[in-house]
Order: structure tokens, then sequence, then C-alpha cells
């Protein structure tokens, strides 16, 4: 079972979204389960204060490594990673989330205010990574486009084990334009060669399909892509 561990200010919000659909199933089914970490309950004042002051000066709050640090090491084992939810974090993608789905855990530390001081990311493995370049108010946010993505990748998870292999992003492409029925809509049919029955030309279509969308929408990933096509020649 895929164990995913979240360190979290406002435990309530879980398992929201996660709590539907195929994820609902695949927990049902047990391919997956999900804990939160209150991290407020690991505060040692009468207030559970977890945040403080910057030394230096400076705008906001920064939560206390002391609390965070309590919160991690009672519920983690001795150096289990731990990804912490940041906006200077390396960049989040699909080639990340296929790495951590081969894992057998998952440990998301959701941070809040102004950041986590230095001396807790230096002190414990944790990796730090962004969804994108731009700020949200916390982590927990982010947590749930991470586990999603990480989720979908677990067999059993998708109710086609082939879907994935299609979809935008792997092999450097976005997805080909789909189609479904009614067959004649707003006076617009599908392409004649999707209702061809040739499964060559089919596939042909849709990479060239593929092809065309990178190229114009994500010239970065369209280099890319064509980096490792020359490479393969």
């Amino acid at each position: 079972m895929f164990e995913v561990k979240v360190f979290t200010l406002y435990p309530d919000l879980y398992p929201g979204p996660l709590d539907t659909g195929i994820y609902k199933k695949a927990k049902d089914n047990k391919i997956w389960n999900l804990r939160t970490i209150n991290i407020r309950n690991f505060a040692t004042d009468k207030h559970s204060s977890v945040d403080d002051t910057p030394f230096g000066g400076g705008s906001g709050m920064l939560l206390r490594p002391d609390v965070v640090a309590s919160a991690l090491d009672s519920n983690l084992l001795d150096n289990e990673t731990i990804i912490y939810l940041s906006p200077r974090g390396k960049k989040f993608d699909q080639k990340v989330a296929k790495q951590f789905s081969k894992q057998k855990k998952l440990n998301l530390l959701c941070g809040h205010f102004e950041g986590i001081d230095q001396r807790l990311l230096e002190s414990r493995n944790i990796q730090e990574y962004s969804i994108g370049d731009f700020i949200l108010s916390g982590g927990e946010t982010a947590s749930f486009v991470v586990i999603d993505s990480i989720l979908r990748l677990l067999p059993g998870v998708l109710g086609n084990n082939n879907s994935a292999k299609d979809e935008t992003f792997e092999n450097d492409l976005l997805e080909y334009p789909q189609f479904t029925k009614p067959k004649n809509w707003e006076g617009k049919s599908p392409p004649e060669v999707l209702l061809s029955g040739d499964h060559a030309k089919i596939k042909g279509w849709r990479l060239s399909q593929s092809e065309a969308i990178t190229r114009r929408q994500r010239p970065d990933l369209w280099k890319k892509y064509l980096n490792k096509k020359n490479e393969k020649h």
C-alpha cells in the first residue's frame, strides 16, 4: 500500500477532493492511504505557537524549526525523504511524479507564512519542490496537485493502465486532440482518420497532432523532444 503523510497546520482540509472518484475507490481498495499530522499539536507553549519573527528583521513570520522537527521526528523513520512545497524549490513535473510513484511512501510538508527556518531544511532529509512560478497562501493547495499527479500513476488507480502512457508530457509531447459522441455536433465531425479503424494511421495522426501542438504551445518541450529524437538517430 502506498502511504501518504501530510504535515500541515490545517488537517481539516483533507482528504478533500481525494475522497472522491477514482482516488476514493483506490483508497477503499487499499491501494493507498492518507494520514495527516497537525503540526500545531507539537507546539510546547500554552498558546500552541508554531511561528515566530525572523532574525535580522523582515516582514512575516517563520515556522519554528523545533516545532516542525518534533512533528517530523515523531512520525517518520530516520532519514525518510520529505517533500517541502516551496516556491523556491526544484520544478515538480511528470518525471518527478513518476519517480515518487515508484516508492512506497510520500511525505509532504506544507509551509505557511514566510516559510520555514533554514536549519530545519538542512538537518532533515528534505527536498524542496515547486509546482510553478507563483505564490500560494500555503502548501496545502500544492499538496493536492502533487498527490493527485502521483496517485494516478499507481497500478490499479486508473481504469485503463495505458491511460497514463498516452497523456500530455509523456515522451515530452502534449496530448493530441480527442473526440467522442455524438459523431456530428454543431455541424462538425471528428477527423475521418479516427473513424477509419486503421490503427497505424490513427497512431500516425495522433503523433503528428501532438508534435504540432507541442511546437506551437510549448517550444521548450518541443526543443527537448527534438533533442531526444535526434539522439536516437
